[in-house]
C-alpha cells in the first residue's frame, strides 16, 4: 500500500533526477541510475599524481587531491552543483558524499584520514542560504568513511567577493587571509580531508590548507564534488 501511495503522489509531484531532469524510478533517489554510472568520474583517488594534484604542486602540500567528477560548462555536473548550491537541495551533497565515500574508504592512504573539514562559508552567507553546500558533501563522506565532520575548527572571518571571472592570482588574493583555525590543538597530529564543492584554480583550497598547516604536525588532503579540466 505504501508503494501504491508513493506512485499516486508521484503523479502530481514527480521525483526527478537532479542531474538530467528525468523522472526517478521507485528505487532511485537524487540522481537516476543512468547518471550515477555515466557522469564523468575522475578516478583521481587511484592516482596520487593526477592532473588536479598537479595544480597544487609548488603552491601547497597536499597528501591526496581528488574530485568525484569532471565539471564542464552547461554539463550535468554543473547542473547538479547549481541545484545543490542555489536551489535548496542539500540532500544532493549528502548523497554524493555518501556515494564517493564508498570508493575512498577502500584506498590507502586515504583511509588514514582522521576528520573531514568543509571549506567554510561566511556566517552571513550561510544564514541566507540555510546551509553550507561543502558541509553537506562532507557529512556524506564522513558517514561512509566512519570519521567525524568538524565544521567549527576552520572558519571564514571575512566575506569574500565572488570568485567568478577572477584570474587565478586574483582568486588567491581574494581568499588568502580570510580563514582562521579556532582550536589548533584539535587538529594537531591529524590527517584532515579538506572538502569543497568544486575546485577550479585551487585558490580557496590553497588558502585553507595554508592556514591549517600553521598548526604543527598536520597533514591535509583535499576533495571536491567537481573539478575543471586544466
Amino acid at each position: 500500500m505504501h508503494g501504491l501511495f508513493d506512485d499516486f503522489i508521484s503523479l502530481f509531484y514527480p521525483k526527478i533526477c537532479h542531474a538530467c531532469g528525468n523522472s526517478l524510478y521507485r528505487n532511485e533517489e537524487v540522481i537516476c541510475t543512468f547518471c550515477r554510472y555515466h557522469l564523468p568520474k575522475t578516478n583521481f583517488h587511484l592516482d596520487q599524481d593526477n592532473m588536479l594534484a598537479k595544480v597544487f604542486w609548488g603552491r601547497v602540500r597536499l597528501e591526496n587531491t581528488i574530485a568525484m567528477y569532471f565539471f564542464t560548462k552547461a554539463g550535468k555536473v554543473q547542473h547538479l552543483l547549481h541545484q545543490l548550491k542555489y536551489k535548496n537541495k542539500p540532500e544532493i551533497g549528502v548523497f554524493l558524499g555518501t556515494l564517493y565515500g564508498l570508493y575512498l574508504k577502500k584506498h590507502e592512504p586515504i583511509t588514514s584520514i582522521n576528520m573531514v573539514i568543509p571549506v567554510p562559508l561566511h556566517p552571513k552567507k550561510q544564514r541566507k542560504r540555510g546551509y553550507n553546500q561543502s558541509e553537506q558533501f562532507a557529512i556524506g563522506l564522513a558517514q561512509t568513511m566512519n570519521i567525524p565532520v568538524e565544521s567549527r575548527l576552520l572558519i571564514r572571518t571575512h566575506a569574500s567577493e565572488t570568485q567568478t571571472r577572477k584570474s587565478r592570482f586574483s582568486r588567491w588574493q581574494n581568499v588568502s587571509e580570510i580563514f582562521a583555525v579556532t582550536n589548533p590543538s584539535a587538529i594537531s597530529g591529524k590527517h584532515i580531508l579538506l572538502v569543497d564543492d568544486v575546485i577550479t584554480t585551487g585558490a580557496t583550497i590553497e588558502a585553507c590548507a595554508a592556514k591549517l598547516y600553521e598548526t604543527e604536525n598536520v597533514k591535509v588532503s583535499a576533495a571536491s564534488i567537481g573539478c575543471t579540466h586544466n
